[in-house]
């Protein structure tokens, strides 16, 4: 365990280290995205810049930063490369999932190897039988992202009983899970969110942990001075990945008015496209659009975590507001970057071209079951109409 006096970077600090990986991270992406996987050099860019500690526990040299940070972080990540930051929004989730274990768990991750990261899938597809002192499970979990770069996995299972099932997590070390290769897609392909394999594996008790409380944020972690640990789960997971989209809008807003100048418009007369008045209309739109998002995006990070500063809990409908607005934000993004391809126009869908990596990863993010905006529209509105939202989804 580190000296628990340790100064961590500041926010300033760690976006600036982000920040500078951009020309690394955007020269590496058509091989991230070719291959189906960050690149090792990429990965360990991120890695020694210090980027997969942000919500890693101070005691263990991590930097216990703040929701914000996280954000603005990995935009600065996508701004090079959407899928490396991807990757590291949902491993410094992780590391806060793994927080939520007791001390036990944590130690034997981090306590001989303070680099040590997780991939984790919350879905409970598993089943699980009781042992003496502790659970035995067998599952596959899909859409593993990072996980070929990871030696654990935080993976979703089934607690309680069959009456009264209660979703859980269990940590397991690599060596008793495989990774099966099934990250076929259209965007995001450097994720590597392949599929884990568990077959009829020991968990031991204290690498298991019952997750109803982490929705709410009434999760009682065995550190209470630290608050980020007590931010909502619900929120973590949005603004874990609407960061990346944010970085990755923004870079291709960069890309289309650098080009403009130089390329004329089909059909027309207009020489530049920094003439027409139809394309200013476009760029224009799609600036706002994603500098709304931004704003929705940071405002939702500050609220959670001013909450968990005053170790106070977000209510139902803090909490189906800030998942409203991620994922609003999340679809503003995919807007924007459609609107800047149609502008740039056809030359967009060149496999040279860094639009069309752009516009698959946007379209392939904003789809995530955890950004579906339509399901996220009807929480809001059932908080705001009185009616408890939980009885739709268990991500609130």
């Amino acid at each position: 365990m580190t000296n628990g006096t340790k100064s961590a970077p500041t926010a300033e600090e760690l976006v600036a280290r982000a920040g500078a990986l951009r020309a690394v991270l955007w020269s590496a992406a058509p091989d991230t995205d070719r291959d189906r996987r960050v690149t090792d050099a990429a990965f360990a860019a991120v890695r020694d810049a210090g980027l997969l500690k942000l919500l890693q526990p101070r005691r263990y040299g991590g930097d216990e930063g703040s929701l914000r940070t996280l954000v603005e972080v990995t935009e600065a990540l996508g701004r090079g490369c959407g899928a490396t930051g991807w990757v590291a929004g949902v491993l410094n989730t992780s590391s806060w999932l793994v927080a939520q274990f007791p001390d036990e768990a944590q130690h034997e991750m981090w306590g001989g190897d303070p680099d040590a990261v997780a991939a984790s899938v919350a879905a409970p597809s598993a089943s699980v039988e009781q042992a003496d002192g502790g659970i035995r499970v067998t599952g596959k979990w899909g859409y593993a992202s990072g996980s070929l770069h990871t030696g654990w996995a935080v993976l979703g299972v089934p607690l309680g009983t069959p009456d009264a099932p209660v979703p859980g997590q269990v940590l397991v070390p690599a060596r008793d899970y495989k990774v099966d290769d099934t990250w076929y897609v259209a965007g995001l392909r450097g994720t590597g969110s392949n599929t884990i394999l568990v077959d009829d594996v020991f968990v031991p008790a204290h690498r298991v942990n019952a997750v109803p409380a982490l929705f709410s944020g009434t999760n009682a972690t065995e550190h209470p001075d630290a608050p980020l640990y007590r931010a909502s789960l619900s929120a973590v997971f949005g603004l874990s990945l609407i960061g990346t989209q944010l970085g990755q809008a923004a870079a291709a807003l960069d890309y289309v008015v650098e080009k403009a100048p130089s390329r004329s418009i089909a059909t027309t007369t207009y020489a530049s496209q920094a003439h027409s008045v139809p394309f200013h209309l476009d760029v224009a739109e799609a600036e706002t659009k994603i500098e709304t998002a931004r704003l929705h995006a940071l405002r939702s990070a500050d609220v959670i975590d001013a909450h968990a500063a005053a170790g106070t809990i977000p209510d139902v409908e803090v909490r189906a507001k800030v998942r409203m607005a991620t994922t609003w934000a999340s679809r503003q993004c995919w807007e924007a970057v459609d609107q800047l391809v149609t502008a740039h126009g056809t030359a967009s869908f060149a496999e040279v071209n860094p639009l069309q990596r752009i516009w698959r990863d946007q379209g392939v993010a904003c789809r995530h079951a955890g950004l579906n905006l339509r399901v996220a529209e009807e929480i809001h509105a059932r908080a705001l109409l009185g009616t408890d939202p939980r009885s739709v989804s268990f991500l609130i």
